[in-house]
């Protein structure tokens, strides 16, 4: 359209300036000829100013929607991602793991001659035949794990499986399988009592005294008053255990509850697991979190609440629990961790069994305290170091202790210190060496006529760890 203006204008600017040479031809007088040659001239600059502003204007409206787009798009950084990231089904999925190889040199004191990890709880009597001198090796804490989401018109549902090979005879074994949407869980993951977050750091897969390494199906719901507070709510399997069985020592006794002698070493229950816990309903777990200003770390306060019965009797076990991590430095870490427990041994690990049964059919609970210290140093960013110590100690109650089927084997103390350095000499690998030494005292010892004569024992070895993570 401005081109069609253009030549309009042009054609009657050729046209006044033939009529004006016309009109030179005939004029009678110069006056008039260099009036209208001033208007010629006039017009002509209106012309030239006027195109020059449209080209203008044409060139602006090009390059503006390149200015904005430039202004509107910047780039963005990408993240890293951690593991093997795709697609599958509209669910964004990432594969990850560890390949993970365990060996203990057992100095003394080992109960099983299979089992690498620790066994505090059951460790050989002085006096009795253990399993010392002896070296042990797996790859069963290899660990495989998927985490998933998927978005909806509703809210993100989202997830985690997976799995290492610690169930019997180095299965495979779930350790966690849960959904998660809004403020909800629903499936098997940590226990919302028994947290490993306060525990110091180990090299044994298992733990120490003092700590939980628990998990539980559940569900879950978190409500958030803060983002440094929050408060979550569990029901939760407490009989449901997962780690592998032990052995114990199986005693006689008179009518009077007296021993009499011991009879054999036979195979138990899972470690956690109360015995002939018939569960009517599911535990109630309550967590409260408050994290320090400045990341400086976390406080956390749980309590627990369960129904254990029998065929004859019905009792109510609780627990408290109370754990800190805390950053003394950018570069050294306390944690530490408390429980009270009485009725249960589904929660904390290391634990008697949390009740007996007495004669007259009624549940007798025992009543324990464990804490846990250590503290973690960095020293560069491929080296760190942890010390730690671990204590558990059971009440003196005769009733259970007299309704117990193997009174030798109930501990009365236990404790463990350990040591350790973690080595990084590339990112996805880790090299770890780990002294540990501990001792058990039970609340009676084997009749004298047995080999074993003391209620003490203690636990000696050295830990290797060699982790590849992807």
């Amino acid at each position: 359209m401005t081109t069609q203006k253009m030549s309009v204008r042009l054609k009657t600017l050729v046209l006044a300036m033939g009529i004006v040479a016309a009109g030179t031809a005939h004029a009678d007088t110069n006056t008039e000829v260099e009036q209208l040659r001033k208007e010629v001239q006039e017009l002509r600059g209106m012309l030239e100013q006027y195109a020059q502003q449209q080209k203008q204007m044409n060139t602006q409206q090009q390059n503006y929607p390149v200015q904005v787009a430039a202004q509107t798009s910047p780039a963005k950084p990408v993240a890293e991602k951690k593991g093997l990231g795709m697609t599958v089904g509209g669910a964004e999925v990432n594969f990850y793991g560890n390949i993970r190889a365990d060996a203990t040199y057992q100095i003394d004191g080992g109960p099983s001659r299979a089992h690498p990890y620790n066994q505090i709880n059951k460790a050989a009597l002085d006096g009795a035949p253990g399993n010392s001198d002896l070296f042990k090796s797996t790859l069963a804490a290899t660990r495989l794990g998927f985490d998933f989401k998927t978005p909806t018109q509703a809210g993100d549902v989202a997830g985690k499986v997976e799995v290492d090979f610690l169930g019997s005879n180095d299965t495979l074994r779930i350790r966690h399988a849960y959904l998660t949407y809004a403020n909800w869980l629903i499936g098997q993951t940590w226990s919302n009592f028994a947290v490993p977050d306060y525990m110091p750091e180990t090299i044994d897969a298992l733990g120490y005294v003092g700590g939980a390494v628990k998990r539980t199906p559940q569900v879950r719901y978190t409500s958030t008053f803060t983002p440094e507070t929050n408060l979550i709510f569990a029901l939760e399997d407490s009989k449901y255990s997962d780690n592998t069985t032990g052995t114990k020592l199986e005693v006689t006794k008179d009518t009077n509850g007296i021993i009499t002698g011991v009879k054999n070493v036979t195979t138990v229950t899972a470690l956690g697991s109360d015995p002939d816990n018939q569960m009517r309903i599911p535990a109630l777990t309550a967590r409260l979190n408050h994290k320090f200003a400045n990341n400086a770390g976390i406080i956390s306060a749980r309590t627990m609440v369960a129904d254990k019965q029998t065929s004859d009797d019905e009792k109510v076990a609780w627990g408290i629990g109370l754990g800190t991590k805390y950053n003394v430095t950018p570069s050294t870490t306390l944690k530490a961790d408390y429980y009270h427990v009485k009725g249960d041994s589904s929660f904390v690990s290391w634990s008697n069994p949390g009740y007996a049964i007495d004669a007259n059919k009624n549940i007798q609970q025992s009543e324990f305290d464990s804490i846990t210290v250590g503290i973690t140093q960095q020293f560069n960013p491929k080296l760190r170091g942890t010390l730690g110590y671990g204590y558990m100690k059971h009440d003196t109650d005769l009733d259970y202790i007299n309704a117990s089927k193997s009174p030798s084997a109930l501990n009365k103390d236990l404790w463990q210190a350990w040591a350790n350095v973690f080595y990084s000499p590339i990112k996805p690998v880790s090299l770890g060496l780990e002294y540990t030494y501990g001792e058990r005292e039970t609340f009676a010892a084997p009749n004298a006529t047995t080999p074993l004569t003391s209620k003490t024992g203690e636990e000696n070895r050295v830990n290797v760890v060699a982790l590849y993570n992807f």
